[in-house]
């Protein structure tokens, strides 16, 4: 499969979320729940042919414990930042880590990006933060930090899942390679839950449909950007997937009819758009 089909694929599992998630209720702790649902549907079948073709090593081991790492901290840190700010606001922040992914795999990787596409993604960033701008703020003073703990944890798991497409030669392979992370990040979410309510299961549960869409989608559009690392860097990889914010916005401002600051938010995904043109073209 090409890195363009791939990214394709996963832009579109992306919106069907997307558009899915933000009508469901966030005391039903929507991400828990597609978590658990992903570790049934897909973890078993994923892990079991990471087990059986990755070429295993050291530095495999490393990338593992490193990749799960960074994905609890992600989860926590983008659970925590929704306590205080809305998804408007704190998801294209959280968006914006191409950005430090091309500066640390610049630094560290010598995985060196041309000055047209560091162009490319640095319009784009700045069209997420555009994005951002137009969300009601809530206290994001206090969401801010947690915010940026998410954009840093997702720079680190993004280079270090395109260094283990190396060692995992199948996609499925590349499912269990995710879903490790996605199990620590669901028992650290649940620990979390217990800690501040007494309760190891949501109190709130969500429809089955949502359910088993997002246990679809949460795992196999980013096994999918992970795939397209074989090809691209992962900044450009990750940059790319920010067309699904593009269109998820497009869709709800034309299709769901949610005008809040409609103005703002067509430049934003106009200048998403013209940034991933450019990273395109070069």
């Amino acid at each position: 499969m090409s890195a363009t089909l791939a990214l394709s694929l996963s832009v579109v599992m992306h919106v069907i979320w997307n558009l899915m998630a933000r009508h469901l209720p966030a005391a039903a702790m929507p991400l828990w729940w597609v978590l658990l649902a992903h570790l049934l549907l897909l973890a078993p079948w994923g892990i079991w042919e990471l087990l059986r073709t990755a070429s295993w090593s050291q530095e495999t081991v490393l990338l593992l414990l490193v990749s799960a790492t960074a994905n609890v901290i992600y989860f926590l840190g983008l659970a925590r930042a929704y306590e205080h700010a809305p998804v408007a606001l704190v998801y294209p922040l959280v968006r914006s880590s191409p950005l430090l992914i091309a500066i640390w795999g610049s630094l560290f990787f010598d995985q060196q990006l041309s000055h047209g596409a560091w162009l490319g993604i640095g319009i784009s960033v700045i069209g997420l933060w555009l994005m951002a701008a137009s969300a009601n703020h809530g206290s994001d003073r206090h969401a801010l930090p947690w915010t940026l703990l998410a954009m840093l944890a997702t720079s680190v798991y993004s280079l270090s899942d395109k260094a283990a497409t190396a060692q995992i030669p199948s996609f499925m392979g590349l499912v269990g390679f995710l879903s490790v992370g996605y199990l620590a990040s669901w028992l650290a979410l649940s620990w979390r839950l217990h800690r501040q309510s007494g309760r190891w299961i949501p109190a709130q549960r969500i429809k089955i449909l949502p359910l088993l869409v997002g246990g679809l989608c949460i795992g196999l559009a980013y096994a999918l950007v992970i795939h397209a690392m074989r090809e691209l860097s992962a900044a450009e990889a990750v940059s790319y997937t920010n067309a699904g914010i593009v269109l998820a916005t497009l869709a709800s401002i034309l299709l769901f009819k949610e005008r809040h600051a409609w103005g703002r938010r067509i430049l934003a995904v106009t200048v998403i758009t013209l940034g991933l043109i450019v990273l395109a073209c070069y």
